[in-house]
């Protein structure tokens, strides 16, 4: 396999971008790093955002271990259920996570169902618990599309605009190499490359202008669950137009539909619904923002159980 990964518009040639690190006779997958990297750092900034909220960070590391779990099963099964002809003969390979395959929309729902559940089972605030995790969502979410880019996957069709990437046709799955693309082989050294929308990197930049939105907007909300709901409105839009770029889309089965983009639009839109009607209710009845009340009710009951 060739390992360069060009951008030949913005002048960077990376000559040796590898798969995996070799530690004696065991390797470990950049995927898997970076991911780990991402969940960690994810973990922090909900700590620390529970901590400046009057919240017990501690219930929040239990919390986010199981979320994780569940929401690393949920991501798998996602990917598998709506690409299950690649793993329809070879089901061994439905646990081989290193490789890459995790859907970002099923971790996220796995995570959320996790989250409900523990939050009836601790009586937590179930729309306050999810604006302090939705902060290390993104966090997560931006390091985890650098794995793509180790991995060569995810990546989008044929351009030649500015942020061009090549590959080499060695390096990526075949099935994911268009006409269009095949049409447009650029040879280089003697090593055939593909060029495509480098889709990690927008991703990528969206969810950390993303991020920097919602940290923003954390102190503005007048109802619980309302920055998650801006964060889905914010991902969902994004989503939808970084996957129209996309070759490897998982498809609605039976049709030619990407599952990824009714998700995201559905998701979007509902999400933004919610929020208009939440507000106009809480402005025609003459309600102010009454999370403080809130905050300091629930500190009180998390004092008394810790």
């Amino acid at each position: 396999m060739d390992y360069e990964i060009n951008f030949p518009h913005l002048g960077i040639y990376l000559e040796h971008v590898g798969k995996n690190i070799a530690i004696g006779n065991f390797t470990i997958a950049y995927y898997g790093i970076v991911i780990a990297c991402g969940m960690l750092l994810g973990m922090l900034a909900v700590t620390k955002r529970a901590k400046s909220t009057g919240q017990n960070p501690d219930h929040y590391l239990d919390l986010m271990i199981f979320t994780m779990v569940f929401g690393v099963i949920g991501a798998r099964i996602y990917y598998v259920v709506f690409a299950w002809d690649s793993y329809k003969d070879d089901l061994i390979s439905v646990f081989n996570i290193r490789g890459g395959g995790l859907a970002i929309y099923g971790g996220i729902i796995a995570g959320a169902v996790t989250i409900f559940i523990i939050c009836r089972k601790k009586k937590m605030n179930f729309g306050q618990v999810l604006d302090t995790c939705v902060l290390g969502l993104p966090i997560g979410q931006i390091l985890g599309r650098w794995g793509n880019f180790f991995n060569r996957e995810a990546f989008g069709k044929y351009t030649d605009g500015l942020f061009a990437m090549q590959l080499p046709v060695s390096a990526v799955r075949q099935n994911e190499i268009t006409d269009e693309m095949w049409q447009h082989l650029t040879t280089v050294n003697g090593v055939q490359f593909i060029q495509v929308h480098p889709t990690f990197l927008y991703e990528g930049t969206w969810n950390l202008c993303l991020l920097i939105v919602l940290f923003l907007l954390r102190n503005r909300t007048k109802f619980r669950g309302e920055l998650f709901l801006y964060y889905v409105i914010g991902y969902g839009i994004g989503r939808f137009w970084i996957e129209s770029l996309r070759t490897d889309q998982l498809l609605i089965m039976g049709t030619k539909i990407p599952v990824s983009m009714v998700l995201s639009a559905c998701a979007a839109a509902a999400s933004a619904v919610a929020v208009i009607l939440k507000r106009r209710r809480i402005g025609r009845v003459g309600e102010k923002s009454d999370l403080s009340a809130e905050t300091s009710a629930e500190t009180q009951d998390i004092e008394k159980n810790s």
